[in-house]
């Protein structure tokens, strides 16, 4: 049983790094094979809300802020965190039941 809920938390790791990676991307690695991973560290607060409330705003605003404040990519001026609308909505697309 434990090897099910085990396989099941990584196809969901996987799913969540996904997206992440392939249609997040906020520094431009999605097609360097070395950098597979790169954003791993974001898998678990994004499950958590994921999991949690399921709230397409709170997500926005964790990868607009995690892109811009912690990692560092550049805000344009006037930039609104509506971009990431369709990142959300793929990550609440996907099925976190363990």
């Amino acid at each position: 049983m434990a090897d099910l809920r085990d396989k099941r938390a990584r196809e969901i790791q996987d799913a969540i790094g996904e997206v992440l990676m392939q249609h997040w991307d906020p520094i431009g690695v999605a097609d360097v094979s070395e950098a597979r991973g790169e954003y791993d560290s974001y898998i678990g607060p994004v499950y958590r809300i994921l999991a949690g409330s399921r709230s397409e705003q709170e997500l926005i605003e964790f990868l607009f802020r995690t892109a811009h404040d912690i990692i560092g990519a550049p805000v344009e001026p006037g930039e609104s965190a509506d971009y990431l609308r369709p990142v959300a909505r793929k990550l609440l697309e996907l099925d976190v039941r363990l």
